[in-house]
Parts: C-alpha cells; sequence; structure tokens
C-alpha cells in the first residue's frame, strides 16, 4: 500500500486503480443533484464509493465526493493497512521512557529521528501547484467553484471540506481546522468555527486586541491533510505534523499571495483573507453530520481577498447527514488512531465504541479492566472532563471481556444487570454546540450506566426478572394506539405516537400506571413517521432527542424515555430543528 500522495489527483488515481472510484460522465448539478447521489452512494454497504463527477453545471472544474466513505479507504488515505496499526505507532511514542544505557538510547533514537522528518517544510519550486492560476481584488469569483447545496432547506452554498489555517496574534501558534463556509456572495462567506474550537479561540484573542485576523482556507490536498483537519488535536499541536506522520515525510508548504499565512503547496484552491472580530453575520441552517438542519446563528465573516489554484484543479466536497455517510469513516479512523492516547490517560481502557447513530459525540461504550469499588463511575466522570470527550451525552461502562461495539450483547447485560439505585449517574457540563435535546444551548445533563460485574465493595444489585412479554394488539388495545405504531423484542417497547402539543413525560406516565410494560426494560414513544422496526433509526432519535435528566424516568424496573420531538410543554422552548430529506414537501 502507498504510504503518502503527493496530491488529491494522486490519491483518486490511486482509487480507480483499487477500484474504489465511480465516474459520473454525465452533466450535474451543484445544487442538490450531486447531494442526492452522493447520500445514495454512502448508504450501500460497506459505504459504496468514491464519486468523481467530471461535468458540473456552470463550471469549468469537476468535483470529488465520498473519498473517505468507506474503511478500506480511510486506510488507503493514510496510508496503514489498519486504521488501528497508526495508534499503535503513536502509542509506541507515548511509552518511551528515559534511557539508561548506550543500547536503549540507540533504540529510543530510532523512533525520535524520523519525527523530525515530519516536520513541514517550506516548498523550493519556482511556482506552487496551489498558485499556478492567481487572481486577487475585483478578479475574485466564488460562484466559479462548483461549491455544493446539500440540503433543500440549507441558507446557501457551503464549503464543506474547507482546511481552515489560522494564527496566534503573536504568530507563533498555527492551527488548522474544518470549519463549513456559507458561500454569501462572489467574495465573502461565513466562518462556522464552534466555541470550543481553537480558531474561534484565536478569533476572540483578535477582538480583544481589535486586530483582523488573517485566515487562508485550502480546498483539496493529500488525503492526510484532509484527515489531520479533523483530528481532535491538543491545542497548541499543529496538525501539519499528525499529516507528516502519516505520510512520513513533510507537507510541503508555500506563503500566500496576499496575507503572512502558509499553505500546503500542492492544494487545488486557495482562499486567501481575514475575519473582522466586529463582524457577524446570520449564518444557517444548514443540513449537519447530526442528520437535521443546524439552526441558523450569528457568526463571523471571512472576506476573501484572493483565489489562488492549480491550473486543472479538482473541488473536493463531502456530504452529512443522517448516518451511515462519509464522516462515519473519518470518525472510526479517530476512534481507532486515538485510542492508544485515551489508555494513556485511563490505563484501565481496554476499547471503546462510538457508535454511528450517536453521531460521534452522544455516547461512548467503553470496556475497562476493573481493579476496584466504583472504577467504572470514576472512570465516567474522568472522560467527561477529557478533551473532546467533555461532550459526550452517554457513557455506558462494560467489562474487559464484552466487545463495546456489539450493541446486542451490551442491551443483553443491561436487562440482565442493570439497577438504577446503582449503577445510575446523572450529571450536568458542556455539550457539542449542535446537540438540540437540551433546554439550554451548549450546556445539559450528562448519563452514565455502569454494567460492569460488581465486586468487593460494591452494593449488590437487585435481581432483575421482566414478566412474559405481551402482543403487540394487546398493548395496542390497553393504550388506544394502532398495533403497526407499536414495535416490541427483546425487552424494549417503541411506541410512534402524534405527541402534538402534550408533555412526553404526562403520557409516559400515563403508560407506566400500565402493569402491561413491566414485561419491558425499556419503553420509549417517538413521532409518528419513524421506522420503529428499525433499530439503527431508534437508536439515532434516542441518542440525538434526549436531555437525560428531562426525558428519562424510571418505574420500578422499566426506564421509559421520551424520544420525540420537543415543546413548550416538555420545558423545551428552544427552536427544534428540521430532520433532513430531499423531500421538500
Amino acid at each position: 500500500m502507498k504510504k503518502s500522495y503527493k496530491n488529491l489527483a494522486e490519491f483518486i488515481r490511486a482509487l480507480e486503480d483499487a477500484g474504489e472510484l465511480k465516474r459520473v460522465r454525465e452533466e450535474v448539478s451543484s445544487e442538490i443533484e450531486i447531494s442526492k447521489i452522493t447520500d445514495a452512494e454512502s448508504k450501500k454497504p460497506g459505504g459504496g464509493k468514491a464519486l468523481l463527477f467530471e461535468r458540473v453545471k456552470n463550471s469549468e472544474f469537476p468535483a470529488a465526493t465520498n473519498l473517505f466513505g468507506s474503511d478500506k479507504r480511510m486506510s488507503m488515505a493514510l496510508g496503514v493497512k489498519n486504521l488501528a496499526s497508526s495508534g499503535d505507532e503513536i502509542a509506541e511514542l507515548t511509552r518511551l521512557s528515559p534511557p539508561r544505557t548506550f543500547g536503549e538510547i540507540f533504540d529510543a533514537a530510532k523512533k525520535l529521528l524520523p519525527m523530525l522528518r515530519i516536520l513541514p517544510s517550506k516548498f523550493r519550486g519556482k511556482t506552487a501547484p496551489c498558485q499556478e492560476v492567481v487572481k486577487i481584488g475585483e478578479d475574485v469569483d466564488l460562484n466559479e467553484i462548483p461549491i455544493l447545496k446539500c440540503w433543500p432547506k440549507d441558507a446557501g452554498k457551503f464549503v464543506t471540506l474547507p482546511l481552515v489555517f489560522t494564527k496566534s496574534p503573536d504568530g507563533k501558534t498555527r492551527n488548522l481546522g474544518m470549519y463549513r463556509l456559507q458561500v454569501f456572495d462572489k467574495n465573502t462567506t461565513g466562518m462556522h468555527w464552534h466555541i470550543h474550537k481553537d480558531g474561534a479561540h484565536f478569533f476572540h484573542e483578535y477582538k480583544k486586541l481589535g486586530r483582523r485576523m488573517e485566515v487562508a482556507v485550502a480546498i483539496g490536498a493529500d488525503p492526510s491533510v484532509i484527515y489531520a483537519a479533523t483530528a481532535p488535536l491538543p491545542r497548541g499541536i499543529d496538525e501539519l505534523m499528525l499529516a507528516g506522520f502519516f505520510r512520513k515525510k513533510p507537507v510541503k508548504m508555500v506563503k500566500c499571495k496576499t496575507i503572512d499565512m502558509e499553505v500546503p503547496a500542492e492544494a487545488e484552491f486557495v482562499l486567501e483573507g481575514y475575519v473582522d472580530p466586529c463582524e457577524l453575520r446570520l449564518e444557517g441552517p444548514f443540513g449537519d453530520h447530526t442528520g437535521y438542519y443546524s439552526l441558523a446563528d450569528m457568526y463571523p465573516v471571512f472576506h476573501v481577498k484572493a483565489i489562488t489554484r492549480r491550473e486543472k484543479p479538482i473541488y473536493c466536497a463531502t456530504l452529512v447527514g443522517p448516518p451511515p455517510m462519509e464522516d462515519c469513516y473519518m470518525a472510526k479512523a479517530t476512534e481507532r488512531i486515538f485510542l492508544p492516547l485515551l489508555k494513556t490517560i485511563f490505563p484501565e481502557i481496554e476499547d471503546y465504541f462510538l457508535p454511528w447513530e450517536g453521531v460521534f459525540h452522544n455516547i461512548a461504550i467503553v470496556s475497562i479492566k476493573k481493579e476496584y469499588p466504583a472504577q467504572a463511575k470514576r472512570l465516567i466522570s474522568g472522560l467527561w472532563g477529557q478533551g473532546q470527550m467533555s461532550f459526550c451525552k452517554g457513557v455506558v461502562v462494560v467489562d474487559e471481556d464484552v466487545n463495546p461495539s456489539n450493541l446486542s450483547e451490551v442491551w443483553k447485560i443491561f436487562t440482565e444487570r442493570f439497577d438504577k439505585d446503582r449503577d445510575l449517574v446523572i450529571s450536568q457540563g458542556v455539550l457539542d454546540v449542535l446537540d438540540h435535546s437540551a433546554p439550554n444551548p451548549l450546556f445539559g445533563s450528562k448519563i452514565g450506566i455502569d454494567l460492569t460485574r460488581g465486586i468487593k465493595g460494591e452494593p449488590q444489585r437487585g435481581k432483575n426478572k421482566f414478566p412474559q412479554m405481551p402482543n403487540v394488539q394487546d398493548i395496542a388495545k390497553e393504550i388506544g394506539a394502532e398495533a403497526e405504531d407499536i414495535f416490541a423484542t427483546k425487552n424494549f417497547c417503541a411506541i410512534a405516537i402524534e405527541k402534538a402539543d402534550f408533555s412526553g413525560m404526562a403520557i409516559l406516565k400515563e403508560f407506566a400506571s400500565s402493569p402491561m410494560f413491566k414485561a419491558f426494560a425499556a419503553v420509549a414513544i417517538f413521532d409518528k413517521g419513524i421506522e420503529i422496526a428499525n433499530a439503527s433509526k431508534l437508536l439515532w432519535k434516542i441518542f440525538n432527542n434526549v436531555d437525560p435528566s428531562r426525558d428519562i424516568f424510571f418505574a420500578e424496573k422499566t426506564a421509559f424515555i421520551d424520544a420525540c420531538k420537543k415543546n413548550a410543554a416538555d420545558g423545551h422552548n428552544r427552536e427544534w430543528p428540521e430532520d433532513l430529506s430531499f423531500d421538500t414537501e
């Protein structure tokens, strides 16, 4: 397998040689049509194929999507046989101890000297590929690029794989992040960096100083750089070093034409400009990776002073939405690669799993080597205070011999073992800005569940024994519903309802008064229209629509869950986002 790629075009050729690429030769529109094709392809088993659209309406440039949308393509992108192997390499570096003998010094040097070769370096040629064509000032026109309008109710066209380069005001620290750009007109976009991101941190430093902030945005680069922009590195660590680590060679950088910033010399397009900290504009809505439209809000404005590009560039984009999609495979790479680093902080961790339905920040299932009482609860609290894991809304802890990705096994353990008085942790803390379920943005409740075996020093659990499950027709008759709106299996009951303006808790408490529901470990209500027999869709709604302290209660051994949209009767006064769909009627 090739270890690195010089640029995006070389990676695309490698995908085609490996049978991982489809060329679309018919003319297609960048407004919705490319998105529909990409969505259908990414939903195929294994993520489908990468797509290269050779003829995009009203643009001279081709567009590529779904480049990273499979385990195989992600491994190819990073030049590894499997994603876990990169994590193992990182783990070796973290385990280095001070050498005590000449032999140990030699061994350490063999590991550390190659690290010097991954630092970004200066492009030495006459003209960098990303600057073969240069347009400045009035010649700048973003409309020449086939930027996608992804979903019908998006506020406009969005750059969805931008490599956003910023620097601290003193120029000492560089950051590479990925923050979507809504195109406002020919030379301005939104700059959607979330409050917790490093780009936003620099932005607030510039705001305090009353200075404009120079920003460069590269679109399309070698795949290791694109991935590195998404990686959850600690503040102050240059993402280009991570890209160099995967490439086993440095990323060549070139200075921009109009601002004091450097960008990858092999990029396809580069946007140069600035953000004024005193200028905000309404940005959004946007069809986001949660499967919902993220709501419109005020964000900084990016003024584009120059566009440079290759002579024959390829526009690189991604489509996000209801899982599974391309970003799921990129997140899976992060899950595998960063497991060894998580273990250095929490050595008891054996493995962990972030289900796609939890859209990366809503649920984590962790297996541990348990050694002392309350260790699972300690870990839950520790994870909520650790980097990107602090955004996680739910943490489930199981024993080391349990595969955390085997959801059927985890559910079986829950039904047999869970004792709410012993195993439940409800807390409050920071949430991802895209979490729409909490009554307040950025802050809400969290749930932790300890499913590990009890050991000496821990209180014993009560025994779980559920009556025989009633048939669906009897449940329907009991609550006055249609049988097709009820799905019951394996100690779980899903009910689709017309909630209207009623409180979900009031409905569930009425259900809880019926002895019929004592047969289930969990009973959940969903809005009409959801496929209640589709386990993945049910999990997606539960993980995204539930604020634990408000939307879950227990009646004896049964958990009752409101996974419906929330309203004022629920104590939710924020706007509730719409589900993504290409059906606009």
